[in-house]
């Protein structure tokens, strides 16, 4: 044989080859002869802002508005397992208590979700803080690996460092998909912007520690306790200079006990009825001040 036929058969036979598996590819791959497997999600387009929820409520805007905040969701879960989810268990303390305050009248209530849908950290404030609102209230349920004996409640405002090991833990685990969410003070030269973001907090943060001793005097002897102050962490959720933030662990998701009242209509109903007794005295607390 020739030595140009040997080298065209040498260039030829491995094309031939890779032609004759992509006919076979598309030919009899699944599904749909090599086309249907292509999966398309729709993204929302970049740097846009998220939709806001709808305020209920009473129409005068003058009423104090209270944004829920129900932690997790989409394909977040937060802690425990099915059928008991945190992102589960967080709505359904949320709409518990978005009921209870509408029942009572006088304050206006927006849910950050609604459905399982998944919000960044920053989204979450974000959508409290465009809507101007008084208080915003971040729900979550706790878990401890491998200690099923765990149980309570405890309260939580922003601190850089936090009360204790288990509070940095816990931010930790909370923060972990986000960063911080920055503030916009366009116009000012930095140091004008420290003094006025450094203002801002200490004063929301006064009322946040209020809001978070009334939730917890409140709950007290409604709901087990895991801590009977008010604890402090650094949690990117709460990091608004100028909204009072509370973030509210209703229980030990890891305790199947206690996730198993969280995620009864018993237990939301007593959530429910102590924090928005919390929220009423805290809205009555600022209105004398």
């Amino acid at each position: 044989m020739p030595r140009s036929l040997q080298l065209v058969l040498l260039v030829a036979a491995p094309l031939a080859l890779v032609a004759a598996m992509l006919a076979a590819d598309r030919l009899f791959a699944a599904p749909g002869r090599g086309y249907g497997y292509v999966e398309r999600i729709a993204l929302a387009p970049p740097n846009g802002e998220i939709g806001l929820p709808p305020i209920q409520g009473p129409l005068d805007a003058s009423r104090p508005l209270v944004v829920i905040d129900a932690g997790h969701g989409g394909h977040d879960p937060g802690a425990g397992s099915e059928p008991l989810l945190e992102k589960d268990i967080t709505l359904g303390l949320a709409r518990a208590l978005r009921d209870e305050l509408l029942r009572g009248g006088g304050i206006r209530v927006a849910l950050t979700r609604e459905d399982d849908r998944f919000l960044l950290l920053p989204e979450r404030s974000g959508i409290a803080r465009r809507l101007s609102a008084d208080l915003f209230l971040s729900i979550h349920a706790d878990s401890v690996e491998g200690n099923a004996e765990a149980r309570g409640a405890s309260i939580y405002t922003l601190s850089e460092r936090g009360t204790n090991e288990t509070a940095a833990r816990l931010a930790a685990r909370e923060n972990r998909a986000d960063t911080i969410n920055g503030v916009s003070l366009a116009g000012t030269s930095d140091a004008v912007s420290a003094i006025l973001v450094d203002l801002s907090q200490r004063e929301t943060q006064a009322r946040s520690e209020q809001a978070a001793s009334l939730i917890l005097r409140e709950i007290s002897g409604e709901l087990p306790l895991h801590d009977r102050s008010p604890q402090s962490a650094a949690f990117v959720v709460l990091k608004s200079p100028d909204m009072p933030s509370v973030l509210f662990e209703s229980g030990y998701i890891s305790n199947p006990e206690e996730a198993a009242r969280l995620a009864s209509a018993e237990g939301r109903e007593i959530f429910a009825r102590a924090t928005a007794q919390a929220i009423r005295a805290y809205f009555a607390r600022q209105s004398r001040q």
